[in-house]
């Protein structure tokens, strides 16, 4: 059996593509209209109709409802967010400190309202276990520890070398870091059943219907035009193909592998019992997680950018990808050297030019918009989509500032990322000097991160 390369995801696999809702049929009016039907505008419209059941809520979605990265991920349901140091040095350590207690909260909420709405998305609370695989890692790994320990995170556990392999059998870790605030699951069982409890609230969601511009007070389609007086830009990775939008976000490519089943003896070599997601501390880092049917989804960067913010068809990965994806696999876990990739893909994630996830609404135009969350949507666009709806109704004077609308990713402003090629040879540039760095990393015994690693991140912004 050779490996399936694309189909949108593995995911979708397991799922199969959902039957198509209907387009847009012509001009008409809304409330609220929300550009894009991932997490960030599914977990908004859900959460200002529930607040305002009356108001008239459109989304509008370009193929179906979780075609982006929310149909692609890792499955990592997680309390990092983008930018929270930069946060903390504009605004202060206690607003970043509210921040990650806001982040920390949503990994509950998310699974609060996926128990209230009966959606089954595999979910698993097995936290988040972050490995070091050398001196240089380890280093970085215990900083990142007492860094997440500085703002709240006392519930945070640092592990030695025994005590990482009690929980996964990773070759070669040194030690690792393990929080509670996290939690397992299906991406794309967690759209469809957000996307159907949304329809069941009265929410109106148009799929097969691209968004070619947004205006003010008008989300502009081939089929007609949705006037509302909040338009919502919800696209995270997909934002370059909107009209005027090229240079907002950049869309990071990420791709993943999945294993075939595991047999019992092979799990019995990995342990993994507690079903964390797991992750590494390289500047070119890994993600993966074991999944309900007993593989291992795993993923990195792969090939980073397209030039001109292209985007993928359907997912296809290079089969260098897939190669460079499996070496990885096999150099956590070396007795799974004859394991089958059953499947490749690939996404876009949503990449500011600061690395800062931010919410926004414009009062003088309606406009509002969420994401930039660099990998890290899962969770963060719930609290997003919570800050949104609490905007939009301090807005429309149904009630005052709230916590959320206090926090200080609210309104950030982000310049425009170079125009190309600066941007493309910017980023093989950074991600080439990542790559050295964890190589010459892994083969030293400096406990001193690679100094072109830290320069490269000086000089991206990251």
């Amino acid at each position: 059996m050779s490996t399936v390369n694309g189909g949108i995801s593995f995911w979708y696999a397991q799922e199969g593509a959902p039957a198509p809702r209907e387009p847009l049929p012509g001009d008409t009016t809304a409330d609220v209209c929300f550009v894009g039907g991932g997490y960030t505008g599914l977990w908004t419209a859900y959460y200002l109709k529930k607040a305002v059941p009356f108001l008239n809520i459109t989304v509008l979605e370009a193929k179906f409802c979780g075609y982006g990265a929310s149909g692609r991920n890792g499955g990592w349901l997680y309390n990092g967010i983008a930018g929270r140091d930069r946060y903390a040095k504009l605004h202060g350590h206690e607003a970043a400190v509210r921040l990650q207690q806001a982040m920390n909260a949503t990994v509950t909420e998310v699974l609060d309202v996926c128990a209230t709405e009966k959606i089954d998305a595999d979910q698993h609370r097995g936290g988040v276990l972050e490995v070091a695989l050398s001196p240089a890692q380890l280093a970085r790994l215990k900083a990142f520890h007492a860094a997440e320990a500085a703002f709240g995170e006392t519930d945070r556990e640092l592990y030695g070398a025994r005590e990482t392999a009690e929980r996964v059998r990773v070759a070669g870790a040194v030690g690792s870091s393990w929080t509670p605030h996290g939690a397992r699951l299906h991406p794309v069982k967690l759209v469809q059943g957000l996307a159907d409890a949304v329809e069941a609230l009265g929410v109106t969601v148009h799929e097969s219907t691209p968004v070619t511009e947004i205006r003010p007070k008008h989300a502009i389609t081939p089929y007609g035009t949705v006037r509302a007086p909040y338009v919502l830009r919800c696209t995270e990775g997909f934002t370059a193909s909107l009209a005027g939008q090229r240079r907002t976000w950049l869309p990071m490519n990420s791709s993943m592998i999945a294993t075939e089943p595991l047999t019992e003896a092979q799990w019995e070599s990995v342990g993994w019992n507690g079903r964390e997601t797991l992750g590494d501390m390289a500047h070119a880092y890994m993600y993966a997680q074991r999944t309900a049917d007993g593989r291992i989804a795993l993923g990195g960067r792969g090939v980073p950018y397209r030039f001109g913010s292209k985007t993928d068809n359907d997912g296809r990965t290079q089969p260098q990808t897939i190669e460079a994806l499996r070496e990885i696999l096999i150099r956590f876990f070396p007795q799974l050297a004859g394991v089958r990739i059953d499947h490749a893909w690939s996404g876009v994630l949503g990449v500011p030019r600061d690395w800062c996830a931010t919410v926004t609404l414009d009062r003088s135009t309606g406009l509002g918009w969420a994401g930039g969350y660099v990998g890290s949507g899962v969770a963060t666009a719930n609290l997003a989509a919570r800050t949104l709806r609490d905007l939009i109704q301090q807005d429309s004077g149904q009630s005052g500032p709230t916590d959320l609308t206090a926090l200080p990713w609210v309104n950030h402003k982000v310049r425009k990322w170079e125009p190309e090629p600066l941007r493309w040879l910017g980023v093989q540039t950074m991600y080439a000097a990542f790559r050295g760095a964890d190589r010459r990393e892994a083969a030293g015994r400096s406990a001193e991160t690679d100094r072109v690693a830290v320069l490269a991140n000086r000089l991206s912004g990251r």
